[in-house]
């Protein structure tokens, strides 16, 4: 029988989510819910020093945005509680002393001053640093009255010197390394505390987890993985070393300058994600007005082809569509403008409501919801909205009447200039102002407006775009000239219309 597919998410509390970290743990999660196994939140958390404060609840927070939900981990249990490393640290020193018992690891004293001289000594003769194995032979009777007598020391995991360390991925297939190229690592610390690669196969494996899906930057690690659960006759788990995700930036020279081809263009260059280097947490694109379900599609589709063309699917159908098969071995390209148009998609198969609730907080930081009909603003900005953080500027000609000059009149297609602008508000004017407070709907504007037009004899556009533009003070705008006098109200729009009238005297 089938052994229930139990995955697992285990992140550092490092402070932020990163995209390749919120890839790593939606693959796992659907590979769970797709299998009908489980999905486990790990916090791993030896590294003392480089842990942030609150970062947990960072990462509770964007699993829980991000609509992943776990069936075990911290703040639900589960039976093979605890789930945060650091409480779990009694349960790995017994695992290290069976090791040794096995002749599987070692006790090792050198102190900092001798491994630091062996690695300088390694350097000047050009190589890596690699442990000599001093402690392995220690005698029993030494290494048990030095650790009476409370001598520092740290495990090793003893590599063989001698064959081969291997292991198959379901994307890189059977991978497999000299042992002689293998350091001893440390597998408890000088501080009782495990190491990271030794928690995390203690962990992986008393937790059954059947499934282990991370970046490959812990592919050199895997070999060093796999001679441990041998050691303890283990078997391992199957293993997914995903594909980085990456950006592409312009190439700099020695100096710093970009590098430019025969053309005078840019030479792009990819690298990995970084937020050091600006690039985008999920935080971050949330905080900008990003929907968490755009972002979770399109970063599915950053190192996994689901089969045919489709591009959109919601969480709940990525869960019936994901597989192993379709993971990709070629590093994928996180790009900010794909990424636009998969959120404005989105955006527009909001319900009106959803859209309302979602862009009033953006609209609210320039506009007085008492005095601007959001209702009627957010129907002329849904079709138009790429991000939520655009909102502002899109918008904020409404409450301040930005300054221009009269060559925004111009418009060849519409056949205007300063002069026509001139005679087009001249009509216009006392049409508004025939309109009384009590009727200002866009329906009156627009036929009034629409039925001097027809009188004066001038084209739509002659009076509609220096109408639109001696009101907005902008050349792009949600909305027509109707759409913003209703908006604006009848005093505003008569007060603009007399102040642009006044600058083209």
């Amino acid at each position: 029988m089938d052994r229930e597919v139990r995955t697992r998410f285990a992140p550092s509390p490092t402070g932020y989510m990163h995209l390749g970290n919120l890839r790593t743990a939606l693959y796992t999660y659907l590979y769970a819910r797709r299998t009908g196994g489980k999905f486990i939140l790990r916090i791993e958390d030896t590294d003392q020093e480089r842990e942030v404060a609150g970062a947990i609840d960072v990462i509770y927070n964007c699993l829980k945005t991000a609509g992943i939900s776990h069936d075990e981990g911290p703040d639900v249990g589960g039976p093979c509680a605890p789930y945060i490393q650091s409480q779990r640290k009694d349960m790995y020193m017994p695992y290290a002393r069976e090791l040794v018992e096995k002749g599987h690891a070692y006790y090792c004293f050198c102190t900092k001053e001798r491994l630091d001289q062996a690695r300088a000594e390694a350097e000047k003769r050009g190589e890596t640093f690699k442990y000599d194995k001093h402690c392995l032979n220690l005698p029993k009777e030494e290494v048990q009255r030095r650790l009476d007598a409370g001598e520092p020391y740290v495990i090793r995991q003893n590599i063989p010197t001698e064959g081969k360390a291997s292991f198959d991925d379901v994307i890189y297939g059977h991978v497999e390394v000299d042992c002689s190229t293998l350091d001893d690592n440390v597998l408890i610390k000088a501080d009782g505390l495990p190491t990271y690669n030794f928690a995390n196969v203690i962990d992986d494996h008393t937790m059954g987890i059947t499934h282990v899906m991370r970046g490959n930057e812990y592919l050199s690690s895997a070999p060093k993985y796999n001679l441990l659960y041998e050691a303890f006759g283990w078997t391992p788990p199957t293993y997914v070393h995903l594909t980085p995700v990456m950006v592409e930036v312009p190439a700099l020279d020695e100096d710093g300058q970009p590098v430019l081809d025969e053309e005078g263009k840019p030479v792009m260059a990819r690298r990995k994600m970084s937020k050091r280097k600006g690039d985008p947490s999920f935080e971050d694109l949330m905080s900008e007005g990003y929907l968490s379900e755009a972002i979770i599609n399109y970063l599915a589709l950053l190192g996994w082809s689901p089969r045919g063309e489709r591009e959109f699917f919601t969480l709940g159908e990525l869960e019936q569509a994901f597989d192993l098969e379709g993971l990709s071995k070629s590093p994928s390209v996180f790009d900010i403008n794909k990424m636009k148009w998969f959120n404005a998609e989105y955006v527009r198969r909001l319900s009106p409501e959803a859209y309302l609730e979602k862009a009033t907080p953006w609209l609210s930081r320039v506009l007085d919801p008492e005095k601007f009909d959001f209702k009627r603003l957010c129907e002329l900005l849904q079709g138009r909205t790429e991000v939520f953080s655009d909102l502002p500027q899109m918008v904020d000609f409404l409450a301040e009447m930005p300054d221009f000059t009269p060559d925004l009149y111009v418009h060849k297609k519409m056949k205007t200039n300063p002069e026509v602008a001139l005679s087009a508000l001249r009509l216009a004017k006392p049409v508004l102002e025939s309109i009384p407070a009590s009727d200002w709907q866009e329906q009156r504007i627009h036929d009034d407006v629409m039925a001097a037009i027809a009188e004066s004899g001038m084209k739509n556009g002659q009076i509609l775009w220096p109408l639109r533009i001696a009101i907005s003070g902008k050349a792009s705008t949600p909305g027509g000239a109707f759409e913003i006098a209703y908006l604006l109200g009848r005093d505003e729009t008569l007060s603009r219309l007399e102040r642009s009238l006044n600058a083209l005297n």
